[in-house]
């Protein structure tokens, strides 16, 4: 009898039948694309960028979408929606909760794009701007704020009404795509192959996404450790870092949201906060400013040209800012069902307006300071010449210029502790978010009730880093980085069907009327009352 019992806790730990097929895809894929690198990155990239070519406008208008969907289900009746019992408070306050959105929704990735990602549109900028240019510049740094603007975190959440509205409202046991479905494809559908191929096309494209963000993620710290302990960069090194950020986001991951994420996320606001003050007293503070006021205004004026510009006349030549827009809006896509699970995960007790508004706004405004902090201090070296930084990037990387900028700040070696300890830690708080969600996805407990198995999230974890490692050691993460783009098309379609279902599900329960806060129902009642009158 014990053995029986055994065996049902290892069956009901893991869902094998969406688990196993997702692994062997990666595997599949990957590895043999990895040992034949250059023919491999040549095939992926001419797919990608057909696809870019034929599908260009529906990329930048699928963000606007997002957007408009977001402020529809914000401003219409289905903001007052409570994800949960009406009459409970929410679990998190409101900086813990947005500190967990933005930790999750910007990760390290703001530290690398936000001090040097202007470089690469002042050297190749729009619009027929010479490179290098004071113009190239600002177009440089307000980019840098756009890629991380309302149409990136309006595609991260977008799916989160529905995956809420099943998991709290609903009280489904398993938030998964597939059971967020149900009601337009019904049980046949869901409980058969066509729910699984949903669910294995989300494990894909999360777990290849994870394994290339902490195969990316490590140059960050790599680079800077190189800086400071003048050694070279070795894998050995980069196995080393590897190995220190598995067992943070594993043990965050382990002790789950309350004592690991949460407590990771809002430390870590409070360290960056205190590594940007540090920039701005004893680096250019002065210049960060008015660069930052002139950044948001040339962001502001040229908006619409960001968000909308295909150059389909050509008549001054392609950009890095048309095909990279494409390329990011196509890789925030392969994210945006984790971020929209994990933020449904932890809104229990919030209005649909709440959650959208919160992740459209707060991650939107820490990453234009960050940006305008870090990018300012970069552009101020080269304008200066303090650090030759277009020249370092075009001859080396833009990795290798990050340590330079920052050791020319007055106490160089604590600004580039810090800066390594916060990426880590941003890193640390994206990895163990996304362990959390891929174990709570295939997991077999009723995620409404409990919490994902411990043990299975230290598989996920153990599973990622393999992953990363075996394609980092033989220098082929760049396959699984554009197979990740390219995992960003299906999921679209699937994040459109999530839009309409969380509708339709609201819609069939009239939940604007029965689960909302008693004081939104007192205060529509004065409106009509008003109205009436």
């Amino acid at each position: 009898m014990n053995n029986g019992i055994k065996g049902t806790s290892r069956e009901r730990l893991i869902d094998y039948k969406i688990f196993i097929p997702s692994v062997l895809i990666i595997l599949g894929i990957s590895i043999p694309f990895s040992m034949n690198e250059a023919k491999s990155i040549a095939l992926l990239n001419d797919m990608f960028n057909r696809i870019v070519e034929m599908f260009t406008w529906g990329y930048l208008w699928y963000a606007v979408l997002m957007v408009v969907a977001g402020l529809f289900f914000s401003f219409s009746k289905y903001g007052r929606v409570v994800l949960g019992d009406p009459n409970e408070k929410p679990k998190y306050t409101m900086f813990e909760y947005a500190s967990i959105l933005i930790a999750m929704g910007l990760g390290s990735t703001i530290m690398r794009t936000g001090m040097v990602q202007w470089t690469d549109v002042a050297l190749n900028p729009p619009f027929g701007a010479e490179a290098k240019s004071a113009e190239a510049l600002l177009w440089g740094n307000s980019y840098s704020m756009f890629l991380w603007s309302f149409q990136v975190f309006a595609i991260f959440v977008m799916a989160a009404p529905a995956m809420g509205y099943i998991l709290h409202v609903r009280k489904k046991p398993f938030m998964r795509i597939s059971e967020a479905c149900r009601c337009i494809f019904g049980d046949t559908f869901t409980n058969g192959v066509g729910g699984k191929i949903l669910d294995i096309i989300f494990l894909v494209s999360i777990i290849s996404g994870a394994a290339v963000t902490l195969g990316l993620g490590t140059p960050i710290i790599t680079y800077n450790l190189s800086k400071l302990a003048n050694i070279e960069v070795t894998f050995g090194l980069t196995l080393l870092v590897t190995i220190i950020w598995v067992i943070l986001f594993s043990v965050s991951a382990y002790l789950g949201i309350e004592k690991g994420i949460k407590r990771l996320s809002t430390l870590n606001m409070y360290l960056a906060g205190v590594f940007a003050l540090f920039i701005m007293i004893a680096g250019p503070g002065l210049f960060i400013l008015n660069y930052f006021t002139d950044s948001i205004r040339f962001l502001i004026s040229n908006y619409l040209d960001m968000s909308l510009y295909t150059n389909s006349l050509g008549q001054q030549g392609n950009s890095y800012m048309e095909s990279n827009t494409v390329f990011w809006f196509a890789y925030c896509a392969t994210w945006a069902m984790l971020h929209s699970i994990f933020a449904a995960k932890i809104s229990r007790g919030r209005t649909i307006k709440e959650m959208i508004l919160t992740y459209l706004l707060a991650p939107t405004l820490i990453s234009w300071v960050a940006t305008g902090i870090l990018g300012g201090l970069g552009v101020h070296r080269y304008i200066t010449g303090e650090v030759p930084v277009l020249k370092i990037v075009q001859e080396q990387n833009s990795m290798t210029v990050i340590p330079e900028i920052l050791a020319s700040l007055p106490f160089s070696t604590i600004a580039m502790i810090v800066f390594v300890v916060v990426t880590t830690i941003f890193l640390t708080t994206t990895l163990d978010s996304t362990t959390y969600t891929i174990a709570s996805y295939t997991g077999t407990k009723n995620m409404s009730k409990f919490e994902p198995s411990k043990g299975l999230r230290l598989i996920v974890a153990a599973l990622v880093t393999a992953i990363a490692l075996v394609l980092m050691r033989i220098g082929g993460l760049a396959p699984l980085e554009v197979l990740s783009g390219l995992m960003g098309i299906p999921i679209i379609f699937i994040q459109f069907l999530t839009i309409y279902a969380a509708k339709k599900m609201m819609d069939e329960d009239r939940a604007w009327e029965k689960n909302v806060r008693r004081k939104d129902v007192v205060e529509e009642g004065k409106v009509r009352k008003v109205s009436n009158f």
